[in-house]
């Protein structure tokens, strides 16, 4: 009897202990402190559009699924309707992600309202395209979140982010240093992300917003770019998504995931969250 307890009590503990391993759900202060350190040897992954492959782009459901998966940033895309309210959308139109037609700045909240997501293949959701507002609610204090700015209703996005007290948890991308600056203009402590698509842009943004993190391509993820967003306390986001999301969705992504980050690369935009997630963690890159 006393054998029997002991072998209990072990399987007791073995699950319990297998339980807290594989609690992976995100820890904003520790993505927080991490994003703060450009040079931790943390690389941050950033769920693109969420966690939305076997899922709806741009939804609440790919956000929850994307803090779930312990992701540390997500990315959204904003866009504003005919009557003023911010959504959660990429394209100019709803024609791809929804059960609807027509452009956005065409229609009102209340007529896209009338439709739901929609997923490759036709799967249709029960969900409607959420508001910013609705969104920002569901993840704060959560996870950071990556606004890209399709809308230039600067003031909306950050009336809606103070509204709730979550600047430090947000940044806000675009390729358009104008809108940059003028969000810089509205709130001076505001994260930017400016893209670079050249050595020469790389340090326009750096001298321009001295921004915490640069966006670059792979075109040109040279040492000569890495070295001088490092010296300059910045994080390097750079993507997979496409050709290396294949390699990383079918098992075959060390080599593309080492030839990315070889220069600095330490936050990485993917569709495929969870296996990019997985890599880094067998690699000893992730928390």
């Amino acid at each position: 009897m006393r054998f029997i307890k002991q072998v209990v009590a072990l399987i007791v503990l073995f699950v319990g202990l297998a339980c807290s391993s594989t609690k992976t759900a995100t820890d904003i202060a520790t993505t927080l402190t991490e994003f703060k350190n450009p040079a931790s040897k943390t690389i941050l992954v950033a769920a693109h559009r969420g966690a939305h492959m076997g899922n709806f782009e741009n939804s609440i459901a790919s956000s929850l699924r994307a803090i779930e998966l312990g992701v540390d940033i997500i990315e959204v895309d904003v866009k504003t309707t005919k009557d003023g309210h911010l959504v959660l959308m990429h394209d100019s139109s709803i024609d791809r992600t929804t059960t609807g037609t027509g452009k956005v700045e065409d229609l009102t909240l209340a007529e896209i309202r009338t439709f739901k997501l929609k997923a490759p293949y036709g799967r249709i959701s029960e969900e409607s395209v959420p508001t910013f507002e609705e969104f920002l609610k569901v993840v704060k204090g959560k996870i950071m979140i990556d606004v890209d700015m399709k809308t230039d209703n600067v003031k909306g996005i950050l009336k809606a982010v103070h509204a709730l007290g979550i600047q430090k948890d947000v940044f806000y991308f675009d390729n358009d240093y104008d809108q940059l600056d003028l969000i810089k203009q509205l709130d001076k402590s505001a994260l930017l992300m400016p893209r670079a698509y050249s050595l020469k842009m790389a340090d326009s943004a750096l001298v321009k917003f001295a921004p915490p993190v640069v966006h670059i391509d792979s075109k040109f993820n040279t040492k000569e770019v890495g070295d001088l967003l490092k010296k300059n306390n910045a994080r390097i986001w750079i993507n997979t998504l496409g050709e290396k999301d294949a390699h990383i969705r079918y098992g075959s992504g060390e080599e593309m995931l080492q030839e990315l980050i070889k220069h600095g690369a330490n936050i990485i935009q993917t569709d495929e969250p969870e296996m990019l997630l997985e890599l880094l963690r067998y690699k000893g890159l992730h928390k």
